[in-house]
């Protein structure tokens, strides 16, 4: 159930994660969406030196951060931290239902190298065999951890490429044909990744426009972009128009959102079969933030094999608010009572719960959830 999250992570990016909506259900999403407020039950959590909660597995084990090292335990403790050995930062990226874990570390130069955690707490590293970029910033980032133990991430080899790495640990790397750089995001059950890739143009390629793709378990590679996403060329990766997919569920669908041509954010879904079909949550704002530049919009995350999908909105005063979709296509506010400046969900597991992070009005501390709607 893993999601790629907007937020700066030990400085490995600004992120951000990681399932689809019962299809018939979507033809009521176009026509109108519904806001409810239905009764919803907080835990809220801390874990000392920092709270930013990534992933939740179906025993209700949440992973994340804390001041550079993993944590996995339950909403109602205790929590247990770790870090790779010799690691000068250690992210939790996915958890599965064995309660395995995958994630990065970096070393004292910053390059970045992938480990398992296996669930009696026996972590084991891996690179890679391709990474040939081994310097700050740059190795193997690992994402997504199925029910088999299969991992899929990225790498910098010879320019960004995704990759698969097996339960038994080979590692088989992939492009997207035309591609200058490939993301993969999402692994499902059945071993189907999700990504996007970026097209490169202009002067020292440096104008690029993002698509989505799905790859199939034996390597064949669809592509795909959301209707109204922008295509026009942009300077600099971070304000890039065009389709990120960030989740797959067991059934094929993806989830995830485009830039339009003003730069505004929208979550899209998208089938087994290909339909897309587009929501923006009641309150998103429109576009660009005037006075700053700052997107505004609609993010889907994740989306999980119920068919049930979190993400968060920006509003017009650059606010962020969390949301969840019913597979009746019913959107649901998932604002953390305590919170002063925006909930995030960062994950969901198969039996609706719901973990992410908020700032703590009284404190001014980022912390930890978890929602049982």
């Amino acid at each position: 159930m893993k999601m790629t999250i907007e937020r700066a992570k030990i400085g490995i990016r600004v992120r951000q994660g990681a399932r689809g909506l019962r299809m018939v259900l979507l033809p009521a999403l176009l026509a109108a969406v519904s806001l409810s407020a239905s009764a919803q039950t907080y835990i809220e959590f801390s874990v000392p030196g920092g709270t930013d909660p990534t992933d939740i597995n179906d025993s209700g084990l949440i992973i994340g951060d804390s001041a550079g090292k993993g944590f996995v335990g339950a909403a109602n403790g205790p929590f247990t931290t770790f870090a790779v050995p010799g690691a000068d930062g250690t992210q939790a990226n996915s958890i599965n239902d064995s309660g395995v874990i995958a994630g990065l570390w970096l070393d004292t130069n910053a390059v970045r190298h992938g480990y398992v955690r296996a669930a009696n707490g026996a972590i084991t590293t891996f690179d890679d065999p391709d990474a040939n970029e081994k310097i700050s910033s740059k190795g193997t980032f690992p994402e997504s951890i199925n029910a088999v133990g299969e991992i899929a991430g990225y790498c910098t080899c010879s320019g960004f490429q995704g990759f698969v790495r097996s339960a038994g640990g080979v590692i088989t790397n992939f492009t997207v044909p035309g591609a200058s750089g490939t993301y993969a995001y999402s692994i499902n059950a059945g071993g189907e990744i999700a990504g996007d890739y970026y097209v490169a143009s202009g002067a020292n390629d440096t104008t690029v426009v993002y698509h989505g793709y799905i790859r199939s378990a034996d390597g064949a590679i669809t592509t795909f972009d959301a209707p109204g996403a922008g295509s026009a060329p942009s300077t600099g990766f971070a304000e890039a128009q065009g389709t990120f997919a960030r989740s797959i569920n067991a059934n094929g669908e993806v989830v995830g959102y485009y830039i339009d041509e003003n730069f505004g954010y929208h979550g899209f879904v998208r089938s087994a079969d290909g339909v897309i079909t587009t929501i923006n949550a009641p309150g998103a704002g429109k576009g660009t933030n005037p006075g700053t530049g700052v997107s505004l919009g609609t993010k889907l995350s994740a989306v999980n094999d119920n068919g049930v999908i979190i993400g968060y909105y920006i509003d017009p005063n650059e606010g962020t608010h969390g949301f969840m979709v019913s597979a009746s296509g019913v959107i649901t506010n998932l604002n953390a009572p305590d919170a002063n400046g925006g909930t995030i969900p960062a994950g969901i597991n198969d039996d609706n719960v719901i973990v992410g992070d908020f700032n703590n009005a009284s404190n001014g501390e980022y912390e930890g959830f978890q929602l049982t709607p």
